[in-house]
């Protein structure tokens, strides 16, 4: 029986001994590691059920799964070889060695940046758990939206039924500063429920209702509509905010909070540490947050959302095109979190936010792609990617969760993303000139440029309706996604190797399904599906072509097998068979004569089709792709006919070692399937032109 993707990912992952801790988001298993280098990325990434591998900072490594995760997780902290190292995850407090804390210390001081990953780490696992109840509460609004809009029910506040329902999503906002502290004190290895609690001090009725004392002097706030407020406590001035729906304030709270609770138990005895650290802490942290972090995080808050809107105010067109255009980089960083800050900062102090319309723009042209993706994976059924695009789009359509899309799809085939930014970039364009034209009224009578909502929403197609001139926002959201959808499948999302691999795992899965057919009776339909995917319009007849019976070396050095390449799919067949070659010269050229189907940009990969209908693809190197074309000095272009010897690509192997790439450059007939056979010669060295492959029609 076959091992459980819990087992099978942490065998990946170094085993259980490689485990620090492990936690999980909404999509992803969050590993903090012994020794990274022990990972299996490439078994994680062409696991099942696995949607993306991401190293991080130091020894940290994410293994995206997708809506499952929970389970996932579970199963792994089940697994009987987990039973230790479950443990210290599960509580993040097992005990460590000197050397290990050592070590720690170590892989977090790696890296320039260590220190930024580490603060957006801080703010995203502060927020991370209360993902599924902010989503919960947007999709209450937009119902509630919706049937209002409908006249199904009144919008009357003074109805009783009215009230219970906005209290429903409303606790969600208004006690989200407490969640916050909960979470952000838990990161910094402090008691949790003593972040809230000291939060909670500030969202107490009695401390609210300074705000109505006699001693207590006011000022109107007519940017924000707000009112400051300071009150006289024992001589000292204190400034009062309504602090409900705030995420600053917790977050700097939870800062000072470490400092001061790790500080308390270096001093106080372990044995009454109980009682008299979170006794200290509340009083200490309690008054320093009442008194000055409060107003500095409030201050921060209001700084950053007047900026923005003045920015919305008096360049929207600027604004909006920006946002969606940075999302894409922003998401997969974690650096999106403080914008996600912002938007519920802004509901809470001018009363609406203008983030989020853009942002949708960006989401939709994210689902738009992975629809694409989908398509073409329908078209040339591909099984795998059906699977994963069906549940990305799901989760982002429903659910305006945009990381399966991205760890599963996206940020594996990059050029996902040129076909996206386009779709970015035009939605942006089309919701920055709507929204100039069609401006929004707030509730508080003023007009605003651009799309705006009340309520903080995971921008999906549920939550529509919580938008104000929803139709402005719809319109932009339907171009952008649209667009990437339309460029996805006008100029695919695979490299030329990519999709022929996927072509040739189709065929192959065709041939097992019908074991009874003959090779002959296989082969036209395997070259018609392969044909299909590649036609171009310059071919000649095949009946009327000669006979292709060799492939040549398209560079001069040594023949080995495909098994001792160290390429995991060219040794699977999966691209053809065929043959590598270390090379001793810098000039490729064609192996056969026939059609340029494809010319990778980067020049590392060109496929040739005979006349006969032979598809060769020549593959410069291992993982050269990376090496966006430095190097790389190619003669041809698509689409033009080549004859065998002809020159194909100039490279400097020098400066592929350099950049710790291997040299060996593969060759594959991808249509190996379709023929008799297809025998290469191995072992020995040859110059360009040589016969190295035989094939038998």
């Amino acid at each position: 029986m076959a091992d459980s993707l819990a087992s099978q990912i942490i065998t990946a992952i170094g085993g259980p001994e490689n485990v620090r801790s492990l936690t999980h988001c909404a999509t992803r298993l969050r590993f903090e590691l012994a020794d990274a280098s022990k990972v299996d990325q490439n078994a994680l990434e062409h696991m099942k059920g696995v949607l993306g591998a991401v190293p991080q900072s130091g020894d940290r490594f994410q293994v995206v799964i997708g809506g499952g995760v929970a389970t996932v997780y579970e199963n792994i902290m089940h697994l009987p070889e987990m039973a230790n190292a479950g443990a210290a995850s599960a509580s993040g407090e097992g005990q460590k060695s000197n050397a290990d804390v050592k070590a720690e210390a170590r892989s977090k001081a790696r890296g320039k940046v260590a220190w930024l990953d580490s603060f957006f780490e801080y703010l995203a696992d502060s927020f991370r758990p209360i993902l599924g109840v902010l989503l919960g509460a947007s999709i209450i609004i937009a119902l509630v939206n919706l049937l209002i809009s409908l006249n199904v029910i009144p919008n009357d506040e003074a109805s009783a039924g009215w009230v219970f329902i906005k209290a429903i999503w409303k606790g969600v906002f208004y006690f989200l500063p407490i969640m916050v502290a909960y979470n952000a004190a838990k990161k910094l290895k402090v008691d949790p429920w003593l972040g809230g609690a000291i939060m909670a001090i500030l969202m107490t009725p009695q401390f609210t209702s300074l705000m109505d004392a006699k001693t207590t002097t006011c000022v109107e706030n007519a940017a924000l509509g707000t009112k400051s407020c300071t009150a006289n406590i024992f001589g000292i001035p204190m400034a009062l905010s309504d602090y409900s729906g705030n995420v600053f304030v917790p977050l700097l709270m939870a800062a000072v909070l470490a400092l001061v609770y790790h500080g308390l138990k270096k001093i106080i005895p372990e044995s009454v540490q109980l009682v008299f650290v979170p006794f200290f802490c509340m009083i200490i942290v309690g008054a320093l947050t009442a008194f000055i972090i409060g107003s500095i995080g409030v201050w921060v808050g209001n700084g950053l959302g007047v900026g923005l809107a003045w920015m919305n105010t008096h360049a929207p067109f600027i604004f909006a095109i920006i946002i969606p255009l940075l999302y894409p980089f922003l998401v997969p960083l974690g650096l999106h979190w403080p914008l996600n800050a912002l938007m519920l900062m802004n509901i809470q102090t001018l009363g609406y936010d203008f983030i989020q319309g853009p942002m949708g723009v960006w989401n939709f042209a994210c689902f738009g792609a992975t629809a694409g993706v989908l398509f073409i994976a329908v078209r040339d059924k591909d099984k795998d990617m059906r699977q994963t695009a069906l549940g990305a789009l799901a989760a982002g359509l429903l659910g305006g969760v945009s990381e399966p899309s991205l760890y599963g799809i996206h940020l594996r085939y990059k050029l996902v993303y040129k076909r996206m930014l386009v779709g970015c970039g035009l939605g942006g364009v089309v919701i920055a000139v709507l929204g100039w034209l069609f401006p929004s009224v707030t509730a508080a009578g003023q007009t605003v440029h651009g799309v705006t909502t009340t309520a903080f929403a995971f921008t999906s197609l549920l939550t529509i309706p919580v938008f104000d001139q929803m139709w402005v926002y719809a319109v932009s959201i339907a171009v952008s996604f649209l667009t990437s959808f339309f460029l996805i499948i006008t100029f695919d999302y695979r490299t030329p190797e990519q999709k022929a691999e996927v072509l040739a795992r189709a065929v192959a899965d065709q041939k097992a399904a019908a074991p009874a057919v003959e090779a002959k009776e296989a082969a036209p339909a395997a070259t018609t599906a392969t044909a299909t995917a590649t036609a171009t319009k310059t071919e000649v007849p095949a009946a009327a072509a000669a006979a292709t019976t060799v492939v040549n070396a398209p560079v001069a050095g040594h023949v080995i097998a495909l098994d001792e390449t160290g390429d995991p799919v060219f040794a699977s067949r999966a691209l053809g068979e065929g043959v590598g070659i270390q090379p001793t010269d810098s000039e490729v050229v064609a192996p056969v004569s026939g059609v340029l189907q494809t010319v990778a940009e980067t020049g590392h990969a060109f496929g040739i089709k005979t006349d006969d209908g032979v598809e060769v693809l020549v593959h410069v190197g291992i993982d050269t792709v990376k090496m966006n074309g430095e190097g790389f000095a190619v003669k041809v272009k698509a689409d033009e006919r080549v004859n065998a010897g002809d020159p194909l690509v100039s490279v400097d192997f020098a400066k592929v070692k350099d950049a710790g790439y291997s040299t060996t450059t593969l060759m594959t007939v991808l249509n190996t399937a379709a023929l008799t056979s297809v025998t290469p010669k191995t072992g020995i060295d040859v110059k360009a032109g040589d016969e190295v492959i035989d094939i038998q029609r």
